[in-house]
């Protein structure tokens, strides 16, 4: 993620950007975060899903554009999604250090209803950082593993509801300094893609996923994303008792999903923009595999499955 600190500060912003953050009052009940879910509530495998986060950075290691690493990340992405209906949208675009290649990958679970629930994460590295060994794996790293194993949910079947489209973006990461045209290079132009295919009317809610394997998950509720959307969530993190790690405080972001809601596409952000005491590991060599938890992974992908469930019942 190229995001803020979710605390107050006022620039400590991935590439430089301005961040507010508004605190609000905790409303957990005291059972909350028991971890305890109803047996009838879809259960994800967040230790799988940390499996696969730590094989992809050990995998790749940096993996920002144009490196070995971004190449390795590439092939490890088409090898989880061999059998599946996987697409690969290609494209060069302009950049402050040239043109770049970049590689949006999309695997595709077909549905029964006529719409779709894109979920996406970045998958790269920051550019700026490739010189410190910056392996990203909270940024970019956790929500890859998280999407690798959102797909055993979803595999074998047609999905009674949507069809789900998992989305690896590429380029989300500003090449030299955070600007609208530095940064979701990927979304960028996908986003436009679809809405001149046809793709975007479809899409019944964009789901970002990024920076939720920090053992200390706070997930703050993104004012930039759609409020009947997050609301939503916030219904499906409660079914579980998850709903004190979910909207404490209040951020304005942008990330993947701005040029889908600049579109007029229901999108939600869940990110937790506070890694390490005052922000410390993100963005520096110390955003490693030490620093994710298996529970965290597991409270994001319980609440995502469960607001497909949701979203289907719409």
């Amino acid at each position: 993620m190229d995001g803020a600190s979710g605390n107050a500060q006022a620039a400590g912003g991935k590439g430089g950007r301005m961040r507010q953050t508004l605190l609000v009052a905790a409303l957990a009940i005291a059972a909350a975060g028991s971890g305890v879910a109803a047996q009838n509530l879809p259960q994800f495998d967040g230790a799988k899903a940390l499996a696969y986060t730590r094989e992809y950075v050990d995998t790749t290691g940096p993996r920002w554009i144009g490196s070995p690493g971004h190449a390795k990340a590439e092939a490890f992405l088409k090898e989880q999604f061999r059998h599946d209906q996987l697409e690969e949208d290609t494209f060069t675009t302009n950049t402050p250090a040239g043109p770049m290649t970049m590689h949006n990958f999309i695997v595709k679970f077909p549905g029964k209803k006529d719409g779709i629930i894109v979920l996406a994460s970045h998958y790269e590295t920051n550019y700026p950082l490739r010189n410190i060994h910056y392996v990203g794996a909270n940024d970019g790293g956790s929500t890859t593993g998280l999407l690798i194993e959102m797909a055993n949910d979803l595999r074998g079947r047609t999905q009674d509801g949507y069809s789900v489209w998992l989305l690896f973006t590429d380029g989300e990461e500003a090449i030299k300094s955070w600007s609208n045209t530095d940064s979701v290079y990927g979304s960028r132009h996908l986003a436009e893609k679809w809405q001149a295919d046809g793709t975007l009317r479809r899409i019944q809610a964009f789901i970002l996923a990024d920076m939720l394997g920090d053992r200390d998950l706070d997930i703050q509720r993104d004012l930039n994303s759609t409020p009947w959307l997050e609301d939503l969530i916030d219904q499906a993190a409660t079914q579980y008792g998850w709903q004190s790690y979910f909207f404490q405080t209040r951020t304005y972001d942008e990330d993947d999903h701005i040029p889908f809601v600049r579109r007029g596409v229901p999108c939600a952000d869940l990110i937790d923009l506070n890694y390490g005491y005052d922000n410390a590991y993100w963005h520096t060599a110390q955003d490693t595999l030490d620093k994710l938890s298996a529970k965290s992974l597991t409270i994001a992908g319980d609440t995502i499955l469960e607001t497909i469930h949701l979203l289907n019942q719409r």
